[in-house]
């Protein structure tokens, strides 16, 4: 048994000393992490209601600094005054482009009276040959009446 004991030593340390391992960790590169705009608010928000306690416990559990808290403030509150600084109802619309959509709308009304127009001028059209052949068809009698 010990020879065995032995043998399964040896023959462990003989397949360390042919490979021997590189101890170096090599180094990943690490993107910046990115966060959402829902994620930042949730976080201030929730960050805004604990206690000094729960703030660090907080920030221990999402991997975070006071540092990037304090820069999502600044976003927010940049967001808050940019949005209360535009003026409210629709956007103005530029005078070029309204009257683009006005010419648009004029030549479609157009299109559609100049179709209406062409199909009365066949329909006339039509109309003028049918009375033509009828005339040319009842032409006069000997008597002078139409029959």
């Amino acid at each position: 048994m010990t020879t065995m004991r032995n043998r399964a030593v040896v023959s462990h340390a003989d397949a360390m000393s042919d490979e021997i391992p590189d101890p170096e960790v090599p180094e990943r590169a690490k993107r910046p992490r990115s966060y959402s705009a829902r994620y930042k608010a949730e976080i201030l928000a929730e960050y805004e209601t604990l206690d000094r306690e729960g703030k660090g416990a907080l920030l221990r559990r999402e991997g975070l600094y006071t540092s990037l808290l304090s820069e999502w403030r600044k976003q927010r509150d940049r967001g808050a005054l940019q949005a209360l600084a535009k003026p409210s109802g629709r956007p103005p619309v530029d005078p070029v482009e309204r009257e683009a959509a006005r010419l648009r709308r004029r030549v479609e009304q157009l299109e559609s009276e100049l179709g209406k127009a062409r199909r009365v001028i066949e329909v006339q059209g039509k109309l003028s040959a049918l009375l033509e052949q009828l005339a040319t068809d009842s032409g006069p009698t000997t008597s002078g009446e139409p029959r």
